[in-house]
């Protein structure tokens, strides 16, 4: 299924698709803010791994095409700001796909990637249908684990090991809802202050 071409936003934050265009400030942003950002990147284990924007925002096009992922940058006052991925988006009897982000460290603490976040998990299930989001982040990502705390992403369970990061194989807790979970939608479920319990 080729995934529709999207724009999606509230207040001040804008998501829209990546472009081969966006290599730059993309680049830019995570130079900016390699300190902030190194200890939670994924890396490929047995390689050296350098910056390479372009070929990473090629890949994620390709992805994008063959309807695997939804790439998105998160844009305020028309400068990228950060990047909000949806991948591993599968259909049939799984209906289900990840969300993965980051955010320049200048941006934090603004609530722009909870929002991002609650717009992307309603676009996912209730346009492209999808049943199950889950997020997946180390334990020790304080920033990340808030913003699942505050939209209501039930724990469930530690992934031993899951994903390559900074040199090393490392655990993450997945974190998870289901459409069942938001009869109104996400956004508005944490705007009405009504996140605590999925």
């Amino acid at each position: 299924m080729v995934i529709p071409s999207v724009s999606l936003s509230h207040g001040e934050l804008t998501l829209r698709p990546i472009h081969m265009r966006d290599a730059r400030p993309l680049e830019r942003e995570l130079m900016l803010n390699r300190s902030w950002l190194r200890q939670w990147e994924a890396t490929n284990p047995g390689t050296f791994n350098h910056l390479d924007t372009k070929a990473a925002v090629r890949s994620l096009l390709s992805y994008g095409r063959s309807g695997g992922g939804l790439p998105l940058v998160m844009v305020v006052e028309g400068q990228i700001v950060g990047q909000i991925n949806v991948s591993g988006i599968t259909y049939g009897s799984l209906s289900s796909a990840s969300i993965g982000y980051w955010v320049a460290e200048r941006f934090a603490g603004r609530g722009l990637t909870t929002i991002a976040v609650a717009l992307v998990t309603d676009y996912c299930m209730r346009v492209l249908g999808l049943h199950r989001i889950e997020i997946c982040i180390r334990p020790e990502n304080s920033a990340s684990l808030r913003v699942v705390q505050k939209l209501g992403y039930r724990f469930e369970g530690r992934r031993d090991r899951y994903i390559h990061i900074n040199g090393d194989w490392r655990d993450h807790d997945c974190f998870a809802l289901c459409v069942e979970d938001l009869p109104d939608g996400l956004l508005t479920r944490y705007l009405t202050g009504k996140t605590n319990t999925p």
